[in-house]
């Protein structure tokens, strides 16, 4: 499958797909490792939160920043 033949598929087919290769990707467990910054950068937001200078927003917020 190429993605001209994606781009010829619904939004609701293209979902399903998206489902369907997650879910067969969770089932390989183990076998995809998260990268090393993938790990530093969760550790960095952790610490922010533990000292209290992580900045939390609404989703409504989040949205209205993104359009502008």
């Amino acid at each position: 499958m190429d993605t001209r033949e994606i781009k010829r598929m619904s939004r609701t087919e293209r979902l399903a797909a998206m489902e369907a290769l997650w879910e067969s990707l969770v089932e390989e467990e183990g076998e995809i490792e998260s990268p090393d910054w993938h790990r530093d950068i969760l550790e960095e937001r952790k610490q922010k939160i533990e000292s209290g200078e992580a900045e939390f927003i609404s989703l409504e917020k989040l949205r209205a920043s993104r359009k502008s």
